[in-house]
C-alpha cells in the first residue's frame, strides 16, 4: 500500500501544487497580523517538483508564442541622451585621460583614487538609466586576437549590413490574402559513427566519443555563431526562441522558432559555413593520471610535476604559446541534418510546434529518452566517462592531466572531479542554458511575462469586486530552525486547500467579468493560468 505522504504528493501534483513548498511569513503592516503560507519552490525539472516544472514550461510556451509572429517591432527606439548623461560622459572621459597619465607616470595611489571616481560616475550613469558601461573594465585580462581568415574548407557567405528590422516580410496571395510566415528550424551535430535505431553505435570501438564530448561542451558557441552569420547573410536582425534537447545517440540538437522567413538554401549555406574554433592548449595526450597527479606547492603558488618539482605552465602562458601556424584544439561544426518548416500565425501547426519545442524542458537531458537495453546503458556510461576527464572550461581541474595549470588554480583540485555543469550526467556535457531567447524576441523578459499573468489575475479579481491590496503585506522567508516553521506535509496540505479556494474565486471572477463584459484584455486564454 502507498505511504500517506506519497498520496498527499500525488494529490498535490493533480492539483498543480508544489511538493517542495517554502514557508513564508506574511506580516500585515496595518493590523500587525502574521500568518505562514506555502510558496512554490520554482523548480524547472519534474524530477524535483512536477507542478513548478510544468508551470515554468507553460510560461516558456507563452513567451515563445508572444514573439513568434509579431507584425510590429517589439521594442521602441532608445530614448535620446539627456544633458545630465552627456555631462557625466564628459567627466568620464576626463577621468579616463587622467588615469592614463597617472598610469604612465607610475603613481599607483592616484590610479586607485581615479578608479574609485570612475566607478562612481559609472554608477550614476546606471542610475540615470544608461545601459552598459562607457568603457570595458580596466582590470580585464588582455584580449588575445586570432586570425579571422576563414578556413579553406568553408564556403563563403554574403555579408550584408544588418538592418534594425526584426519583423519578417509579408507575401500576398493571388486572392489578396496577406501572409507573414515564420520558420521552425532544427540543427544537429555532426556524425561520430554509424548508430542503430536506438541510438547506440554500430561499432562502439570506432565511435568518436571524444569528439562527441567536445562538441557537446562547445555547442552553445556554434549556435551563437550560426545566428550571427545568419543575420549577416540575410541583412536583418533575425530573432529566435530556441530549446536544446538530446538525440537518442546523446548528441545535442536544437529546435528554434525564428520570426520571419528565410530561404532554405540560405539556411543550409549558413549552417555549412558555420564553425567555432576552440583555441585551447593541446589536450590530446594525457601526461598525468589520477594515481600520479601534479601536486600543489604553496611556496611556488601553483601545481608542480610530482617527479621533478618543476612548476607547470599557467593557463595564460599555455594559451600564449599557441602560434599563428598552430591548429585549434577543436572545431565544432553542424551536421548535414537540417530541417526548416514554414509556419503561419493562423496555422494549427503553430501550437503543436510550440508544444514540441518545449516538450523536454521539464526533464534532464539524460532522461529525455528512456534507456531500456544494456547497449544503451553502456553507451551512456562510455559517454559520461569521456566527459568526466574532458576539460570543460579554462578553470577546469582536468587541465592538470595535460600538464597545464587551470586558470585561477588553487589547492585541492582533483583530476576527474571538476564540479562544472558540463560534467554532470544530467547535462550530457551541455553546460549552457536549455532555452536560448534573443533579446528582441518579444520585448519582454521572463519576469515581465510572469508579471503580466499576475496583473491579469489581479485585474480580473478587481473587476469582480475582489480587490487584493498586496502593498500592505511584507513577506519573510522562514529559515530552518525557526520555531514557526511548519512541517512540509502540513505546508502541502495547506497549499492544496488554498488552491481550491483560489480556483473557486477565479472561476467566480471570470463568470462575473463575462456577465458584465469587463473581462481584462491581454491574456492568452489558450494557456491556463497559475494561481
Amino acid at each position: 500500500m502507498p505511504l500517506a505522504r506519497r498520496v498527499v504528493e500525488a494529490v498535490a501534483v493533480d492539483n498543480g501544487v508544489c511538493i517542495r513548498p517554502l514557508a513564508m511569513r506574511r506580516i500585515d503592516t496595518t493590523t500587525g497580523e502574521t500568518s505562514v503560507h506555502p510558496v512554490p519552490c520554482g523548480a524547472t525539472l519534474a524530477s524535483k517538483c512536477p507542478a513548478c516544472a510544468e508551470h515554468a514550461r507553460r510560461l516558456r510556451m507563452a513567451q515563445c508564442k508572444s514573439g513568434w509572429h509579431l507584425d510590429s517591432e517589439p521594442l521602441p527606439d532608445p530614448a535620446p541622451a539627456t544633458e545630465e548623461m552627456k555631462a557625466l560622459a564628459m567627466l568620464r572621459a576626463d577621468l579616463e585621460a587622467a588615469r592614463s597619465t597617472a598610469e604612465t607616470d607610475g603613481t599607483t595611489v592616484d590610479v586607485g583614487e581615479i578608479d574609485g571616481l570612475i566607478d562612481q560616475v559609472d554608477a550614476e550613469l546606471a542610475a540615470l538609466g544608461v545601459r552598459g558601461k562607457a568603457a570595458s573594465d580596466r582590470r580585464d585580462r588582455p584580449r588575445r586576437t586570432r586570425s579571422t581568415k576563414r578556413r579553406p574548407d568553408i564556403p563563403d557567405l554574403p555579408r550584408l549590413p544588418v538592418a534594425t528590422r526584426t519583423v519578417g516580410r509579408t507575401f500576398t496571395a493571388m486572392d489578396g490574402t496577406v501572409w507573414r510566415p515564420s520558420l521552425f528550424l532544427t540543427l544537429t551535430c555532426d556524425s561520430y559513427g554509424k548508430v542503430n535505431a536506438d541510438g547506440t553505435p554500430v561499432d562502439p570501438d570506432s565511435y568518436d566519443y571524444r569528439r562527441a564530448a567536445r562538441d557537446a561542451i562547445h555547442f552553445p558557441k556554434v549556435i551563437d555563431r550560426f545566428f550571427q552569420n545568419l543575420r549577416r547573410a540575410v541583412g536583418w536582425n533575425v530573432q529566435y526562441f530556441a530549446a536544446l534537447e538530446p538525440q537518442r545517440r546523446l548528441a545535442p540538437h536544437v529546435h528554434a522558432a525564428i520570426r520571419g522567413t528565410i530561404p532554405r538554401t540560405v539556411i543550409r549555406q549558413v549552417a555549412a559555413a558555420t564553425y567555432h574554433n576552440v583555441w585551447w592548449p593541446t589536450c590530446d595526450t594525457v601526461r598525468y593520471g589520477p594515481r600520479h597527479p601534479p601536486v600543489w606547492d604553496a611556496g611556488q603558488g601553483g601545481y608542480v610535476d610530482p617527479d621533478t618539482g618543476g612548476l607547470l605552465p599557467s593557463w595564460d602562458d599555455a594559451v600564449d604559446a599557441i602560434g599563428p601556424d598552430d591548429a585549434p584544439a577543436h572545431v565544432v561544426r553542424f551536421g548535414p541534418q537540417i530541417r526548416a518548416d514554414g509556419v503561419t500565425a493562423n496555422n494549427a501547426t503553430a501550437g503543436r510546434l510550440i508544444g514540441y519545442l518545449t516538450k523536454y524542458l521539464t526533464k534532464g537531458l539524460d532522461s529525455c529518452h528512456e534507456t531500456t537495453t544494456d547497449a544503451q546503458r553502456v553507451h551512456a556510461e562510455r559517454f559520461a566517462e569521456t566527459l568526466r576527464v574532458e576539460p570543460c572550461s579554462p578553470t577546469c581541474a582536468n587541465w592538470l592531466a595535460y600538464g597545464v595549470q587551470p586558470r585561477q588554480a588553487r589547492p585541492g583540485l582533483t583530476l576527474g572531479r571538476c564540479m562544472g555543469k558540463a560534467h554532470k550526467r544530467a547535462t550530457l556535457g551541455f553546460g549552457g542554458r536549455r532555452v536560448l531567447v534573443s533579446r528582441q524576441w518579444s520585448g519582454k523578459s521572463l519576469a515581465d511575462h510572469k508579471a503580466d499573468r499576475r496583473a491579469f489575475v489581479a485585474a480580473l479579481l478587481d473587476a469582480a469586486g475582489q480587490r487584493i491590496d498586496t502593498r500592505r503585506h511584507v513577506w519573510q522567508l522562514l529559515r530552518p530552525g525557526d520555531p514557526g516553521t511548519p512541517r512540509r506535509d502540513h505546508l502541502i496540505l495547506h497549499a492544496i486547500a488554498e488552491r481550491h479556494i483560489w480556483r473557486s474565486q477565479l472561476h467566480a471572477a471570470q463568470q462575473a467579468a463575462t456577465a458584465s463584459g469587463n473581462s481584462p484584455p491581454g491574456h492568452d486564454t489558450s494557456q491556463p493560468l497559475a494561481a
